[in-house]
């Protein structure tokens, strides 16, 4: 059985080196040695895998150091793929780990890239990087497949093991080899693409459709909005036909659905084509914090108070409940329009890390929130430790004319007075 390094330990990494662990010998390796060492004590912060199921993983183990894992045949690539300033795609982390394989790849080896990428990003920048470090041929000496990850953070019903796995491989061969690989550790079973590009592709369409989706949600609410008219209580009411899909309007950040339509449209206006519908949904979608902040400041208006220094308390920083993860969250444009508006703003997370927010955001989280001191609260991230609270004790925040916003419209209506 060949030995196998899985590169890049985040959430998409530790949850698969967890599950192939359980069945043979596997190298988990990251470049953060911070990481490792919490691992090595059976701590994941990112709280996706427990400590009794690293325990039970007695095939795997941990370093970021690239020699201890020469010995390996399969590598696994799994670091993130985000965007630029710019929104068009950063590839450092990928062509990194391409260029640390590259330093041990021997004869006979196999790469496996499942990271989100455009069409023909393995084979056209990963590849030839592969090439150019272990001086091998692609295709007689090493080989490759793509299997892109479908994890969903936060999610203890739909885990690594219980997704259907798409894969490739670079020949009929390999990518027999591959599709044989994942199915000894996923038990929905797999589907081999015909090829990588065509893998590549189906990945990036996954999320590309949920965005248009959401971005339709959202600029109906806008609309609705304006007509006096629930959102949600409208598709509740559309919902009862059989074929219509269960979307809703909210902040579309994270690593997945808020990055990889970019992918996507970086490739086609390479390739001569300006694609209008996924950019539109993306307009929509980057602008719906500004949008969410503007609907509070009219509510509060309405209200009687003064937008200048009232106090505002965002619940949730995260950018999806459940979960510990701070990136690319879009709570982050509400706050700042509000704070551009004069608003004080205070925000509180149990899920996420003090450290990172002010990293990332220059954030301090509020851990004690005091009753009676804020003019709004935002219920920005449903946390059950919020859901659990209720609408009442949400109130309690609120001074007497404060305005309650549900951002996700968790709460029932007549428990909030807005929400998106």
């Amino acid at each position: 059985m060949k030995k196998l390094a899985i590169i890049g330990l985040g959430y998409v990494g530790l949850p698969l080196a967890v599950a192939f662990g359980e069945k043979r010998t596997v190298k988990g390796f990251d470049i953060n040695s911070k990481r490792i060492a919490e691992l090595n004590e059976g701590v994941d912060v990112t709280r996706e895998v427990s400590k009794e199921e690293l325990g039970v993983a007695g095939g795997l183990t941990f370093t970021s150091i690239v020699d201890d894992i020469s010995d390996c045949q399969v590598f696994i690539v799994t670091v993130p793929t985000p965007i630029d300033e710019f929104k068009s795609p950063d590839l450092t982390p990928l062509v990194k780990a391409s260029e640390t394989i590259g330093k041990v790849l021997k004869q006979g080896d196999i790469i496996i890239y499942e990271s989100t990428v455009y069409p023909g990003a393995t084979e056209e920048v990963c590849v030839p990087i592969l090439e150019r470090v272990s001086g091998l041929v692609f295709n007689a000496d090493f080989y490759a497949g793509y299997s892109p990850e479908r994890i969903n953070p936060g999610d203890k019903e739909h885990r690594v093991t219980s997704i259907k796995k798409v894969t490739s491989g670079s020949t009929p061969d390999i990518a027999d080899e591959i599709d044989a690989l994942y199915a000894s550790v996923i038990t929905a079973g797999t589907y081999k693409a015909t090829s990588i590009r065509v893998a590549e592709a189906a990945k990036v369409i996954e999320n590309t459709q949920r965005d248009v989706n959401i971005a339709l949600m959202n600029e109906l609410s806008m609309i609705f909005a304006r007509m006096g008219i629930d959102t949600h209580e409208v598709l509740a009411a559309a919902g009862t036909k059989w074929n219509f899909l269960p979307f809703k309007p909210g902040l579309v950040g994270g690593h997945c659905i808020g990055v990889d339509p970019y992918y996507l449209t970086h490739k086609a206006q390479a390739v001569g084509y300006h694609p209008e519908m996924i950019l539109a949904g993306r307009r929509v979608n980057d602008g719906m914090g500004a949008y969410a902040a503007s609907s509070l400041i009219k509510a509060m208006i309405r209200s009687g108070q003064t937008i200048a220094d009232s106090r505002v308390l965002v619940l949730g920083l995260t950018f999806k409940e459940n979960c510990p993860d701070l990136r690319n969250t879009k709570v982050i444009d509400v706050i700042r329009e509000l704070e551009d508006f004069g608003c004080k703003i205070d925000v509180a997370d149990p899920w996420a890390n003090n450290e990172e927010a002010e990293h990332e955001y220059g954030l301090s989280l509020c851990f004690d929130p005091q009753s009676g001191d804020y003019d709004a609260v935002i219920l920005a991230v449903p946390h059950r430790d919020y859901s659990e609270m209720g609408a009442a004790a949400l109130r309690s925040y609120l001074k007497p004319r404060g305005v309650l916003y549900d951002l996700k419209g968790v709460l029932n209506k007549a428990d909030s007075d807005l929400r998106l």
